[in-house]
């Protein structure tokens, strides 16, 4: 173990920062890539029904109790380079925040009529996803002690080992539910090895904690935290209202033309990760034009790939997603014009992260809050209403119309607290 954990780790390296780069998009490009390929395999494996209960398990009620879980405290811990709170304080506040994420899970199964097998679907992915946000603590320490590289590495090796081993169950067996047990048992496998076993090789990680801090640190992100689980909500009320008005075989299709936003998602955490410890110090040293100039640089970016993005939608879109989905080729073909609404609010949805982090690093939580709080409850009333009147296009509408309204927010907010701070 202590030879794997030097491997690891590895030694000191001249090009740091194209290491921790290269990592860096190694493993997003894998979590990301995974999360496609299930949905696209379980579909081809299991069938459309099955297909599309494992959609809303994994990528959108297990990936909103991985936001609970999470906590909205990412942002904060790797912008945290006076060590103000320990590692043993982030730690110790997510635990209780992924415990907490469980029960809610359970509770939100129990109160539904689903089928037995449906039910456990989705509370293995709850547990699948909540696992992650634990390595996640582990994953931003890596990156505040100047090893973003680690944190590449932990994303890369827990998803091919977890990814492998659920598709290698699934295939053998037909099973979706044992081949999401498998996948839960991956999990924390992959974690012992990649993060725990890592991190307790770095001399440096303070491990004390207390109450006190947990509590403060609570206190300070109590607002990131319900900023996250609106944003999540936001993004995800186009399928929540699928779930609630169509059927489980729907939600197999409106995943389908989703999926692509993942790469204009995966691209943008390529480009802002990297850039955020030094955007950070750009602040707090008042070095305000080379702030701006960092966020221009990710800006064009996403511009580029949106124009890249778009084209390809239209033109090659729905002929490459019949050919990959094979199994709903048939419910693809009038999905042309929703796929280019979802690539468009993916694009805004990379460009309002992208000012969400700027928020952050000006320490405007409460504004950040307000605008989900306000937009959230938009959420709730368009999406079931577009759903109930145009199904698969009404949802893919909403979801434009909600990324578009919080991105302008973001923006006008940042640029408004920028123009003050250069004011003085």
């Amino acid at each position: 173990m202590k030879r794997f954990t030097n491997w690891m780790i590895g030694s000191a390296c001249e090009n740091p920062e194209q290491r921790d780069m290269i990592w860096n998009m190694i493993g997003s490009f894998l979590y990301a890539f995974a999360s496609m390929v299930l949905s696209i395999a379980v579909i081809q494996i299991v069938g459309e029904r099955e297909g599309g209960i494992f959609t809303f398990a994994f990528s959108t009620f297990g990936q909103h109790m991985f936001m609970v879980a999470y906590f909205g405290i990412r942002p904060f811990q790797i912008t945290d380079m006076g060590k103000r709170y320990t590692f043993g304080d982030y730690l110790g506040l997510r635990l209780l925040t992924c415990a907490a994420a469980l029960l809610f899970g359970l509770g939100y199964v129990a109160l539904h009529d689903y089928t037995r097998e449906k039910a456990m679907v989705v509370f293995l992915m709850v547990c699948y996803k909540v696992i992650d946000a634990l390595a996640d603590t582990y994953e931003a320490e890596f990156q505040r002690s100047g090893r973003l590289y680690l944190t590449g590495k932990s994303n890369a090796f827990r998803t091919l080992l977890s990814v492998s081993l659920f598709l290698t169950s699934l295939t053998l067996t037909k099973n979706l539910m044992a081949a999401s047990l498998v996948a839960v048992a991956a999990q924390i496998l992959g974690l012992l090895l990649f993060d725990v076993a890592i991190i307790h090789g770095l001399l440096e990680i303070d491990w004390t904690s207390q109450w006190r801090a947990k509590w403060g640190l609570l206190r300070d992100n109590s607002l990131l935290f319900f900023s996250v689980v609106l944003d999540f909500y936001i993004f995800s009320a186009s399928k929540y209202a699928i779930e609630e008005h169509m059927l489980d075989k729907d939600l197999a299709v409106y995943g389908a033309i989703f999926m692509p936003t993942s790469v204009i998602n995966l691209v943008a955490g390529f480009v802002i990760r990297p850039y955020l410890t030094r955007m950070s110090m750009a602040w707090e040293d008042r070095d305000l034009s080379y702030f701006v100039r960092l966020i221009r640089k990710q800006a064009l970016v996403i511009v580029g790939l949106t124009v890249l993005a778009v084209g390809g939608a239209w033109f090659l879109g729905i002929p490459v997603l019949g050919l990959v989905y094979s199994n709903i080729r048939y419910a693809l073909q009038e999905c042309r014009f929703p796929l280019v609404c979802i690539i468009l609010g993916g694009a805004l949805n990379a460009f309002m992260n992208l000012f969400y982090y700027v928020l952050i690093i000006m320490k405007k939580q409460r504004f950040i809050f307000l605008l989900y709080g306000a937009v959230a409850l938009l959420a709730l009333w368009m999406s079931p209403l577009f759903v109930k009147q145009s199904g698969i296009l009404g949802a893919s509408l909403s979801y434009m119309i909600l990324m578009g309204v919080l991105m302008l927010g973001f923006f006008l907010h940042a640029a408004y607290f920028f123009v003050k701070e250069k004011r003085g």
